[in-house]
């Protein structure tokens, strides 16, 4: 006995110092044949989901022929039969004798000649395959080889349980591979990494800036223009930062409906609200030790800015229902394109909130200030129109990069990547049409003076002619519908309905911009509005 507990301890380290059990198994299979005939050991994986028993590892002793098929058919009857075997937690001697021929079939396809000894696998609750030893035509195995092979089915159990951990993990590794090249497909990339075309022109006091703050861990504001690339631009920060394997999460914060404010940024418990039916995580939970980008930071009711200002302060929250404050250490990255000083100065902004945030202000440029850039951005864009549409890659030519060159792009990047994408489908893999992309030819004509821009260029307005404000401009269009409907916001005679916009987007936008629906209503005080 004293022999069976060392071959017991040499199977145990050979099991665990292999991640793979083909490899544990052909070695096991020879520490076995020390003590008893051996001519096959191997492990069968039981694959519930397919409906099969397949064999995973084989070890053979000189000689020996492998099994005909590496899977048999384990569904129904036969599944039945196995998992009743199995439950005896036992090995089962002389597989040819009394054993049923559907369960020997199972377990070893094509029968066995001689004698043969069959364990399971797994960890008494669950059976995840089968131990099958054979012997050499002619020889019987005692009880002693049976206790010997019982020894082995613990450390056996735990070889296939982590090589099934490794094949899943694999697979897993596998699926990610998948969704990353089909994710660079969409995105017409050849890597996930950002690029940054006009670092070393256009940019290069931006990238200077960056570097400068990425490996601090104070907030930064990201000021530009819509489609400047504000967003890339955090994403650089984060990716330079001590935080780089932290997640980013970015929440534009003009999008979020104000009554939901709190609940998408700090979270929520059970029963908080109406609808409440689960706890939730807000956004700086879920961007705890790493980044969080507060885009359209200056479309944050104020209420909303006094508790933002204290996450920044201590690192407090306070999910919505919740009593027990929740510490956070999340990097705040906001970007906005209006001017928030202006708003400070009007009262929409908090001033306290703009000391905090406006530590490291970084400005983009837009794109006509840089133009320099705009031959690198539309070669770019179109090796990625190429890559996204399946087209060859034909890159611009010399009259178009003037063409490009001389329109004022009020989308900025944004709507140079749009028409480059336009030009290429137009061009269909023959060459970019980057006039009729622009609006300025059809398709296939050189642009002429005749031919009127379906996307102009803004001119300034008469000198006599006032542009109000937009704000004042969306209050007086509210206004206007909120005397057409007498002061009624709800219902299909209301003002939702007639701008077409939800009544609490309605109510919130009438809320900021100071609008009193009840002096629309008629003078005997009817209740229509609601």
């Amino acid at each position: 006995m004293h022999a069976f507990g060392q071959l017991l301890l040499d199977v145990w380290r050979e099991a665990c110092r292999h991640i793979e059990i083909t490899a544990s198994t052909a070695t096991i299979a020879s520490m076995l044949a020390t003590h008893m005939p051996v001519e096959q050991v191997f492990v069968r994986r039981l694959d519930r989901q397919r409906g099969w028993l397949e064999t995973v590892a084989l070890g053979l002793a000189q000689g020996a022929r492998p099994l005909p098929d590496a899977r048999s058919d384990c569904r129904g009857d036969r599944l039945r039969w196995l998992l009743d075997w199995a439950a005896g937690r036992q090995v089962s001697q002389r597989l040819g004798g009394d054993a049923p021929s559907e369960l020997l079939e199972t377990l070893v396809p094509g029968g066995v000649e001689g004698d043969a000894l069959a364990g399971p696998l797994g960890d008494g609750q669950h059976v995840s395959g089968v131990l099958v030893v054979t012997a050499p035509q002619g020889c019987r195995y005692e009880p002693v080889h049976v206790a010997l092979v019982e020894m082995l089915l613990e450390p056996l159990s735990v070889a296939l349980e982590n090589d099934q951990r490794l094949r899943e993990m694999a697979a897993l590794r596998e699926a990610a591979e998948a969704d990353r090249r089909s994710l660079l497909t969409k995105l017409g990339r050849r890597a996930l990494a950002d690029t940054v075309v006009g670092a070393d022109s256009g940019l290069r006091q931006v990238m200077e800036r960056v570097e400068l703050v990425a490996r601090s861990d104070v907030p930064v504001l990201i000021v530009g223009e819509t489609g400047t690339g504000k967003e890339l631009v955090a994403r650089l920060i984060h990716n330079r930062s001590s935080r780089s394997a932290g997640p980013f999460i970015r929440v534009n914060c003009g999008a979020i409906p104000p009554e939901l404010i709190d609940s998408h940024l700090f979270g929520h418990e059970r029963g908080a609200f109406t609808g409440a039916v689960e706890t939730r995580q807000g956004w700086f939970e879920r961007a705890d030790g790493g980044t969080l980008l507060l885009d359209e930071l200056g479309e944050l009711p104020l209420a909303a800015q006094v508790r933002l200002l204290r996450i920044l302060q201590d690192g407090w929250l306070e999910r919505v229902g919740g009593s027990r404050p929740i510490h956070v250490d999340v990097r705040i990255v906001a970007a906005t394109h209006r001017d928030l000083a202006a708003m400070v100065a009007e009262g929409r902004f908090r001033h306290d909130l703009w000391y905090r945030i406006a530590v490291f202000p970084i400005a983009l440029p837009p794109l006509r200030e840089r133009r320099e850039d705009i031959a690198a951005l539309a070669a770019h864009f179109a090796e990625r129109a190429a890559t996204r549409f399946g087209l060859p890659l034909v890159l611009p030519t010399a009259d178009d990069i003037r063409l490009l060159e001389s329109y004022p792009w009020p989308g900025n990047i944004r709507e140079l990547a749009a028409v480059i994408d336009r030009a290429a489908i137009l061009g269909n893999g023959r060459r970019l049409e980057v006039a009729a992309a622009l609006g300025v030819a059809p398709a296939g004509q050189m642009p002429g003076p005749a031919v009127v821009p379906v996307c102009p260029r803004p001119t300034s307005p008469p000198a006599s002619q006032e542009i109000a404000p937009l704000d004042e401009a969306m209050r007086q269009h509210i206004q206007r519908a909120l005397a057409a409907t007498k002061g009624r916001i709800e219902g299909p005679q209301g003002a939702a309905a007639l701008l077409k916009i939800n009544p609490h987007t309605l109510r919130a936008r009438m809320r900021k911009l100071g609008i009193d629906w009840a002096r629309f209503r008629p003078q005997r005080g009817s209740s229509s509005a609601r």
